[in-house]
C-alpha cells in the first residue's frame, strides 16, 4: 500500500516537472515562479484547463490524448514523464533496500537515503527533458547534483557493481572514492571536448559527468561513461539509418548519461556479472 501512495505522489511530481520543462526557456531561471506559476492552458487553443483536466495520466486517458476544447493531440510527454516519475518514487527506494539492506539501519537513515536518491533521479528526469528539447543542461541542475553528490557520501560508500568493484581498485575511503569518480569524469570529458574541438560534447555535459562522478564514485562512473557512449553511439547510428539525422548533426548527450546512470543504479551488478559470465 505504501508503494501505491508513493507512486501516486510521484505522478503529481511528474506533472510539476512537465510544467517546469515545458515552460523553461534557455537563459531564464529554472524555477522562475513568474513563469511556472499560473494556471495551465492548452498549448494549441490556450484554453485554461480545469482541475479534472490536470489529473496525472487519467486525464490523458479519459480525453483520449486530446484537448477537450479544440480536440488537438496532447503531447505524449505528459503521461510518459508522470509515469516515469511515479516509478522513480517506487523503485528507487525498493532497489536501495534490496541492494544495500537499508532496513538494517534506522528508519530515519533509510528514509533520508532514499529521499536523496529520489531527488537525484527526479533531477535526472528533468534535465533529460530539457536537454532533449533545447540541447542545453541548466547550470542550476548540475550545481544541485554536485551538492547532492557531496551529501550522498554520508549515506554509505555505495557501489552498484557489488564485489566486482574490487577489480577496479575500489577504495573503502568514501571521500577518496567519490573524488576519484569526479576527477575521472572531468578528465574523460575534458579530453573529449578538446579532441572534438567542442563539436562532440558541450560543457553542460562535462558538468553533468562531473556531478555523476561525485554522486556514484569510482568505479561506477566507469560503467556510466562506457554505457553512455555505447547508447549514444547506437542511437546515432539508428537515427542516421532512419535518415532522421546526418553525420554532422548533434545529439543531446544528457539523456544518454542519465540513462546510463539509471542502468548502473538498477542493473550495474547484473550487467558486469553478465559480461564476465559470457567470457570464455
Amino acid at each position: 500500500m505504501s508503494y501505491f501512495f508513493l507512486f501516486v505522489f510521484g505522478l503529481a511530481i511528474g506533472s510539476f516537472l512537465n510544467v517546469v520543462s515545458l515552460r523553461y526557456q534557455p537563459g531564464q531561471k529554472l524555477f522562475d515562479f513568474k513563469v511556472i506559476d499560473g494556471r495551465s492552458r492548452c498549448p494549441h487553443c490556450q484554453k485554461q484547463l480545469n482541475w479534472y483536466e490536470l489529473i496525472p495520466v487519467l486525464s490523458f486517458i479519459f480525453q483520449k490524448g486530446r484537448c477537450r476544447s479544440c480536440h488537438q493531440k496532447i503531447s505524449f510527454q505528459y503521461p510518459f514523464v508522470e509515469i516515469l516519475s511515479g516509478l522513480i518514487f517506487v523503485f528507487v527506494p525498493h532497489n536501495l533496500n534490496n541492494f544495500f539492506f537499508f532496513s538494517e539501519h534506522s528508519d530515519v537513515f533509510g528514509f533520508f537515503g532514499s529521499l536523496l536518491w529520489i531527488i537525484i533521479f527526479e533531477l535526472f528526469l528533468l534535465l533529460a527533458i530539457i536537454d532533449f528539447r533545447h540541447y542545453i543542461i541548466p547550470d542550476s541542475i548540475n550545481l544541485f547534483l554536485l551538492i547532492l553528490g557531496v551529501v550522498i557520501t554520508i549515506f554509505k560508500n555505495q557501489t552498484f557493481l557489488g564485489y566486482y568493484s574490487n577489480l577496479f581498485l575500489f577504495t573503502e575511503n568514501v571521500w577518496l572514492n567519490h573524488l576519484l569518480g569526479f576527477i575521472f569524469a572531468v578528465i574523460v570529458f575534458s579530453l573529449t571536448i578538446f579532441i572534438s574541438k567542442g563539436k562532440g560534447m558541450g560543457f553542460g555535459d562535462l558538468k553533468l559527468a562531473a556531478a555523476l562522478g561525485l554522486i556514484f564514485g569510482w568505479p561506477d562512473i566507469l560503467m556510466i561513461l562506457f554505457l553512455s557512449f555505447l547508447i549514444g553511439g547506437l542511437a546515432g547510428i539508428i537515427l542516421i539509418i532512419l535518415k532522421k539525422k546526418k553525420m554532422k548533426d548533434g545529439l543531446p548527450f544528457g539523456p544518454f548519461l542519465v540513462t546510463a546512470a539509471a542502468l548502473t543504479f538498477f542493473f550495474g551488478f547484473q550487467i558486469i556479472n553478465g559480461y564476465f559470465v559470457l567470457l570464455p
